[in-house]
């Protein structure tokens, strides 16, 4: 594994870095600071957690 950027919908909001056989997320925008230290066993479960959270803060706001 090793350290990559995490996108979502072209925009970069966090890296994923390489923790115990595990990614740790590093939020770099404030809308996915909610997950910000949060490890993840793919990058594929981190982009779908985002895209949840996401989701959930925008069915808030409405």
């Amino acid at each position: 594994m090793q350290k990559q950027v995490i996108e979502y919908a072209g925009v970069p909001v966090g890296i994923a870095i390489p923790d115990r056989d595990q990614l740790r997320f590093i939020a770099v925008k404030y809308h996915v600071i909610g997950l910000d230290d949060r490890r993840f066993g793919s990058v594929e479960e981190l982009r779908n957690t985002i895209r949840s959270h996401l989701s959930e803060r925008q069915h808030l706001a409405a």
